[in-house]
């Protein structure tokens, strides 16, 4: 019974778009609301169209409306010119009397014109004075929004400290202090059954039977990837230290990872506590180029304590870093490291002094 009172409302959505075209292409002006309210007394009263009484006439007066806001937001610059519905697309309609909507929470049930008592799920309980109700389809399944009016306190956010957010790909949200937030990646998630799901629609032959089955099997993939990026969405606005991690190895793209330099200090003999340091990877690279992921440098010098000097790393490799050690004061990225005695290579930018020469 929803969906036929749906369809009543695209059908007279529909018409009363038609007979707008129409006058337009005669040079007449556009019918008003109250005049549309007129054709549509006409149509329910057709011996055409007598299947309009069976839906409440409240909703399909509220299409007429959708179609006055079209206009005037088209007039207004706003949006496009309307459109024709499709049918099945955008199933909705709309009670805006509250007088005849009841609700009764104690059983969950809720009672709308000639669709009489219906049970439903609530999500959350329902507050404040009902003024109307939208009856929407969605992946197969109906929902009714419930519009209500009360009196609300707003209340006065309490900051206590200033944080900056960083929005991203490789990170989702990045805060000030270093936490930052992963990615959801749902659609990657959900890939492989949207994929199966997919290629079975694209055999089926169209507005069959089967292929309107494997059609909502594919609809409903979508609604599950979008919910999960909505619920996603609403749990960030809570983003704090519980949710939040400091561990870059979460992250499994190659932008930033942790990197370790195991080099004793200039001036420091050798055998010392080495000097553990984060470094900053390279951009990531055009696509097929496989992503640079260095392993962890450790090299000390043998030389006494007093003449002391150990190689920069960078000067026997083949890249750099590009930051500083604040505990050596050595520079480069590490790729792959020489064996002992190996003379530096070609274009290593080798110092003076270093063993490596």
């Amino acid at each position: 019974m929803m969906a036929r009172v749906a369809g009543c409302c695209r059908f007279v959505y529909n018409e009363a778009l038609i007979e707008q075209k129409a006058r337009y292409e005669r040079g007449e002006r556009k019918l008003g609301y109250a005049a549309l309210c007129k054709q549509l007394t006409a149509w329910r009263n057709s011996a055409q169209t007598p299947w309009l009484k069976e839906a409440p006439t409240h909703p399909l007066q509220q299409a007429l409306k959708d179609l006055e806001r079209a206009y005037s937001n088209f007039f207004a610059g706003r949006a496009a010119l309307p459109r024709l519905k499709r049918k099945g697309h955008g199933q909705s309609f709309r009670y805006p009397d509250p007088k005849q909507i009841r609700l009764d929470q104690s059983s969950s049930r809720l009672f709308l014109p000639k669709l009489g008592w219906l049970r439903y799920r609530a999500s959350r309980a329902v507050l404040g004075e009902v003024r109307q109700v939208t009856v929407s389809r969605r992946a197969g399944k109906w929902f009714a929004s419930i519009q209500t009016e009360r009196e609300v306190t707003r209340q006065v956010p309490k900051a206590t400290r200033v944080s900056g957010i960083d929005m991203g790909v490789i990170r989702f949200a990045t805060m000030s202090n270093g936490e930052f937030l992963a990615p959801l990646g749902s659609s990657k998630r959900h890939e492989k059954a949207l994929r199966k799901a997919q290629q079975t629609l694209s055999r089926k032959v169209r507005f069959s039977h089967n292929w309107r089955k494997a059609r909502r099997r594919v609809e409903k993939i979508h609604t599950r990837i979008g919910h999960c990026r909505r619920d996603f969405l609403h749990k960030a606005g809570t983003f704090g230290p519980s949710r939040a991690s400091t561990k870059p190895s979460s992250i499994r793209a190659g932008r930033s990872f942790a990197a370790s330099c195991n080099t004793s200090s200039p001036g420091t003999a050798a055998g010392s506590s080495p000097c553990r340091r984060r470094a900053r990877a390279a951009p990531v690279r055009p696509a097929g180029m496989r992503a640079h992921r260095t392993a962890a440098h450790r090299r000390t010098s043998t030389a006494p304590a007093a003449a002391s000097r150990t190689t920069p790393i960078g000067s026997a490799h083949s890249t750099s870093f590009p930051e500083e050690c604040s505990s050596c004061g050595t520079k480069g990225r590490t790729r792959r490291t020489l064996p002992p005695g190996a003379p530096a290579p070609q274009g290593a930018g080798a110092q003076p002094g270093s063993p490596a020469q």
